[in-house]
């Protein structure tokens, strides 16, 4: 099957990434509860169904940057040992609870496109004392790793916000080792999205 896909202009794709890079600008400063429609934190994680005995080893201030649509562990992707690459990885929780399901012989990376997102991570990881966590501001669709660096591959709602979401893939693929797992949860509409790129560049991430 073909995904048609919208084509935008470079100006359209720096207007997303702008909006993207703002949005989760604020989140990392804070802005938590005000800009999702749905719960995050520990509250968001207990609504999911995450493992109390794993989520309840978070401190409350790494607990409360948890944003998610979805348990992402629930398919049991992460083994002992495992290199995990967590794509959009936000404010780190879900990187730093990878790592703790992989063990001491596993590691886990984050990638997140805004750099401050990057920052508050890697400052959770710091208290959370995960020495085998690092993080790096990249995007979903230009991966900084060679292939087959990872034995599995998780992400946690944001696909939807990346533009070229089949490049996005195929960067997610590459990197995975042959057999590896991936693990994509996301969101989507469930009406008629606006169909004129002016629209969508504007009312994008939201």
């Amino acid at each position: 099957m073909t995904v048609k896909q919208t084509r935008f202009t470079p100006k359209d794709l720096e207007k997303i990434n702008n909006s993207v890079l703002s949005r989760y600008a604020k989140v990392a400063g804070g802005a938590w509860a005000k800009l999702f429609r749905y719960p995050t934190g520990r509250q968001g994680m207990e609504g999911l169904g995450y493992d109390k005995t794993l989520t309840d080893s978070l401190l409350d201030s790494v607990a409360s940057t948890y944003c998610g649509v979805t348990h992402v562990f629930s398919t049991d992707p992460v083994s002992q040992g495992d290199r995990i690459l967590d794509i959009g990885c936000g404010a780190g929780v879900d990187t730093i609870l990878a790592d703790r399901l992989a063990g001491p012989d596993g590691s886990s990376t984050g990638v997140d496109m805004t750099q401050e997102m990057v920052a508050l991570a890697a400052a959770n990881a710091k208290k959370s004392g995960a020495a085998n966590v690092s993080f790096s501001c990249a995007s979903a669709e230009s991966l900084p790793f060679p292939d087959h660096s990872f034995d599995t591959v998780i992400s946690n709602g944001v696909f939807n916000l990346v533009p070229d979401k089949q490049k996005a893939l195929g960067e997610a693929w590459r990197v995975l080792r042959p057999g590896g797992r991936l693990a994509i949860a996301d969101q989507v509409l469930s009406d008629e999205s606006p169909r004129d790129v002016d629209t969508m560049t504007r009312h994008w991430g939201r």
